[in-house]
């Protein structure tokens, strides 16, 4: 596989930061790229640097009304709860619109780097703020950088796009941006509403011609049942559907130990997974690969390993799981954190998982999860639901 990628990256961008005691900390990013560094994976890949957003492009996908309203409450730190800003999971700060508008540009930069044929691969770690909306703020949210990487394809003349996103919360702001739009095709991996925020990403959101997929997963589900699901969902529309770019969200919270939910993936599995979405970027979109990060609450033991084995992935240079992650990153760690820093790249597990072709169990909630999804929109694709 292609070893050209590209980091997008810049110190400012841990200036997205809601204040003490917010889940979303900025110190998982900054850990992931100490250890990436620390490991020798930046090496392998070509790191630069981005502007933010400008309002022409974040009016892409974002009300020209929202952006100035993110603006008003950046200059002052005051609340705009119309704007979805000053509640407890989208506290207002000053700096607010900077700090969101340079995510935004780095995934831009990623997208122009990957469309121009700059890099094969490009990655921003920051990104991945799936649940914004065109004019509010959601769960952690402000400017949905994925959705605007995507508008920017399409704006260049992209005439198909695929966007797969693994975060354990489905990505609504995503999926709402082109529900309509037959040209982007949006997969989303998830734990089940019933369970979790936003609620939403149910087999029967269907979108324009079956282009909207959700796979509501329930709660529980660990590697084996994920990976089954992930690969009796998405190989096959990603092969049928035939995109340009892949544009990927890499969201580690569906992790066992993430606080805020209830999946129990290994960091093993997740690797396994990173590993299966670039084979598909080859195989389906011509190698182009547009990846972010997401949601990861586990700050210490699971975001910083699990987006440098992404890093590494996408160098086409994948780290042995038995990398240790060496003394100077543990004790970067009991600096920043106090905390006691994992000591190896892996979890201990070695992933497996049985192909739905060989038959499925009606009784399984994972399998009635994935029939449920193969059922809704495989038929709108001429793919048979059946395995």
């Amino acid at each position: 596989m292609s070893q050209s990628a590209r980091v997008i990256w810049d110190d400012a961008l841990t200036s997205y930061d809601f204040g003490p005691g917010h889940p979303l900390a900025p110190v998982r990013v900054a850990l992931t790229m100490e250890l990436a560094r620390a490991l020798g994976v930046l090496d392998k890949v070509d790191l630069a640097g981005c502007d933010p957003a400008t309002d022409a492009e974040l009016a892409m996908v974002h009300d020209p009304g929202y952006v100035e309203a993110v603006k008003r409450v950046s200059a002052t730190g005051a609340p705009d709860l119309s704007a979805g800003l000053g509640s407890s999971d989208n506290p207002a700060f000053a700096g607010v619109h900077e700090a969101s508008a340079l995510i935004a540009g780095a995934s831009l930069a990623a997208a122009r780097a990957v469309w121009e044929g700059e890099a094969e691969h490009a990655v921003n770690v920051a990104g991945g703020l799936h649940h914004a909306m065109a004019a509010s703020a959601s769960g952690f949210c402000v400017y949905n950088d994925p959705a605007l990487a995507i508008a920017w394809l399409l704006r260049q003349g992209a005439r198909r796009v695929a966007y797969v996103d693994v975060d354990v919360h489905h990505g609504d702001g995503v999926q709402a941006a082109f529900y309509d739009d037959p040209r982007v095709l949006t997969i989303s991996l998830h734990e089940s509403p019933l369970t979790l925020f936003p609620g939403t990403g149910r087999p029967g959101e269907t979108g324009a011609e079956g282009t909207a997929v959700n796979v509501a997963l329930p709660a529980g589900c660990g590697d084996s049942g994920w990976l089954r699901a992930f690969h009796a969902v998405v190989p096959p529309l990603l092969r049928e559907f035939a995109p340009e770019v892949l544009v990927t969200q890499h969201g580690c919270d569906s992790h066992a130990l993430d606080p805020l939910a209830h999946l129990m993936l290994s960091l093993d599995g997740q690797r396994t997974a990173y590993a299966a979405l670039h084979r598909l970027a080859h195989e389906t979109a011509s190698g182009r690969w547009i990846a972010t990060g997401g949601g990861g609450y586990e700050l210490v033991q699971v975001v910083p390993r699990a987006w440098t084995h992404l890093i590494a992935e996408l160098s086409g240079h994948p780290l042995a799981p038995s990398t240790p992650t060496g003394e100077a990153w543990q004790r970067l760690v009991r600096e920043r954190t106090g905390e006691t820093a994992p000591l190896t790249m892996t979890d201990g597990r070695d992933p497996e998982f049985q192909d739905i072709s060989h038959g499925y169990d009606p009784a399984d909630p994972i399998d009635r999860a994935v029939m449920a999804t193969r059922h809704a929109v495989f038929p709108l694709h001429g793919l048979d639901p059946m395995p």
